[in-house]
């Protein structure tokens, strides 16, 4: 069960396989990258839940990576990896919207740290639409609002719009509970035993007319958790 997904940007190899091995150890799944150029394109092309991103690479250093990730995705949290003589950068890194910095060498339990309190103080990323339409319910996230395939709206409270904007936000995947808890509530799902998240997909399903035996919208992957079913076509009634 993953407990996020995570890019590594760093040319070290062998810190970045390190990095790498103790992460997927410890729940993440997790993309690398061995240069800047390598890393931006990484980075924009998967759905991250936060970048461990090294200062000094070749190619595109970590600052300018930072610079040009924030344009598409101004949200997405940014760890720096830096040495111990680069306060500077660190200093220019915080200005340009990072949302942390560890110096190296560090422990595997520090870095687990830092992720998990960047991850209680970033809100969940939300999805990047401000509308989409499901199997003929279009929903606005801007107006909390479902109208469904004969016309009845239906107001969704906030938390069940940031339920259904964060599955919208990582399509083709199964989210996990814990994960939902985590992004979306904002607690740590270690030891909790709830089923906060489970009751909140109820009333979404019922809201959207969704029928829980047999669903259009949010699908149940057993032993897994909840995927957003794929978007209609523009034009298209589902």
């Amino acid at each position: 069960m993953s407990q996020g997904v995570l890019v590594v940007v760093e040319d070290d190899a062998s810190i970045r396989r390190g990095l790498v091995d103790a992460l997927s150890y410890s729940g993440y799944t997790v993309h690398e990258a061995s240069d800047g150029e390598q890393g931006l394109k990484l980075c924009l092309s998967v759905e991250a839940d936060l970048v461990l991103l090294d200062i000094m690479m070749p190619k595109m250093d970590g600052l300018a990576v930072l610079k040009e990730l924030r344009k598409p995705k101004p949200d997405v949290p940014v760890i720096f990896l830096t040495a111990r003589g680069e306060e500077t950068d660190r200093i220019s890194g915080l200005k340009l919207g990072a949302d942390d910095y560890i110096v190296k060498p560090f422990s595997l339990d520090e870095l687990i740290a830092r992720i998990e309190a960047v991850f209680r103080r970033v809100p969940a990323r939300p999805s990047q639409r401000k509308s989409l339409t499901i199997a003929g319910r279009q929903i606005d996230f801007e107006r909390r609002e479902a109208v469904l395939e004969n016309g009845t709206r239906r107001t969704l409270t906030e938390r069940e719009a940031e339920v259904i904007g964060f599955l919208a936000a990582n399509p083709g995947r199964a989210v996990s509970r814990d994960e939902l808890l985590q992004k979306v509530w904002g607690l740590d799902p270690r030891g909790t035993h709830t089923r906060t998240v489970d009751m909140a997909i109820a009333r979404i399903r019922e809201s959207l007319d969704d029928e829980p035996t047999n669903p259009q919208v949010i699908k149940t992957v057993r032993g897994t958790g909840y995927m957003l079913a794929t978007p209609d076509e523009p034009g298209v009634k589902g």
